[in-house]
């Protein structure tokens, strides 16, 4: 099956072609027109920018990556994002790729932002690491608006384990960035600039350090950060500054994977996945693998370009959907089994 997928949940415009083999899965095509550069002065994205953005590119967007693929003969099917994220944004994506499956007599499905992110593994990339995850495997998703567990069962059977009461750890990671004027995205910055620092000159308490629960909380940490800022200042480009980083990256990254092995010894599975626009930043990937091969799991996370945002993962999701018959999306914010929901009409 070879699936035309349409991402446009925030700010990047995505259109990629994935044709899904029974031994492997082989990415035709992945196109992506970024909007860092228009949000950058804004600290953040802003919706009614983004909307206006995906309006212009998603027509060239889709037009190179069928093209690359081959030209539209070879596309089978079309998914699109259908959430989470900007109602404006996401109207672009969802419009255009029912147009086009209404035009070509092709069948749609829509698919769950998150589901994409967990299957993202699936897709034979180079830069991976370890092989496919084997079912059942816990799949720590981390990105600008996510942090959850999820005990992963099947391509379309997934059970949510625990999740952010507050911040999302990308966003603590944007946050401290602005606090510290780093421009965003902050993340990335963050991250290079912790390397080079050493975490105990900021040492931060690991957030709900404390307890067996699979939850996370952030905004305790970003008060944290704040605090010290008020009291000593920003520091200056130089050690201080990246003391401060590797600090804040310290804490996030404990949490996240003091959770990640918790979640695996509760449900007794072989296999992890870290994926996720976070899921890029080497320090997190780095701790990862180490606590993993600590105990003997297979961590299996996506290369780069598979965690952020992409079509190709909604592609490969899509088609696992209509391969299981469905024509409908996930509930990833249920505690139970996802239920697949109504038909997209």
């Amino acid at each position: 099956m070879t699936v035309l997928g349409i991402e446009s949940s925030c700010d990047e415009t995505a259109a990629a072609v994935v044709r899904v083999e029974p031994s492997r899965t082989v990415v035709l095509s992945d196109v992506v027109a970024s909007q860092v550069a228009e949000h950058a002065p804004y600290g953040g994205v802003v919706p009614e920018l983004a909307a206006r953005s995906h309006l212009r590119n998603i027509v060239p967007v889709v037009a190179s990556a069928v093209r690359e693929a081959g030209g539209w003969e070879v596309v089978q099917a079309v998914a699109p994002t259908m959430g989470p994220g900007l109602l404006g944004a996401l109207l672009v994506g969802l419009q255009a790729a029912k147009a086009i499956a209404l035009s070509r007599g092709l069948p749609c499905v829509g698919v769950h932002h998150l589901h994409g992110h967990l299957l993202a593994p699936f897709l034979d990339r180079p830069q991976a690491v370890g092989s496919r995850p084997g079912f059942p495997f816990v799949a720590l998703l981390v990105s600008g608006g996510h942090t959850a567990l999820y005990r992963v069962d099947a391509p379309t059977t997934a059970r949510l384990l625990g999740s952010t009461r507050d911040d999302a750890a990308g966003e603590a990671f944007d946050k401290v960035a602005r606090l510290l004027g780093l421009g965003y995205p902050g993340g990335p910055v963050i991250d290079r600039l912790a390397a080079l620092g050493d975490p105990s000159g900021a040492p931060f308490t690991e957030p709900m350090k404390h307890t067996r629960s699979l939850e996370f909380s952030f905004s305790g940490l970003k008060t944290a950060v704040s605090v010290h800022v008020r009291k000593n200042g920003v520091p200056p480009p130089g050690a201080a500054l990246e003391d401060l980083c590797a600090g804040v990256q310290r804490a996030i990254v404990e949490s996240l994977v003091r959770k990640l092995l918790l979640a695996v010894a509760q449900e007794g599975v072989a296999h992890a996945v870290l994926s996720g626009g976070v899921a890029a930043n080497r320090g997190l990937r780095d701790a990862a693998r180490a606590a993993c091969e600590r105990v003997g799991v297979a961590l299996h996370v996506p290369p780069p370009r598979s965690c952020t945002d992409n079509a190709a993962m909604i592609a490969y999701a899509g088609a696992m959907l209509l391969q299981a018959g469905r024509r409908d999306r996930w509930d990833l914010n249920a505690r139970a089994t996802f239920p697949l929901e109504e038909a997209l009409a």
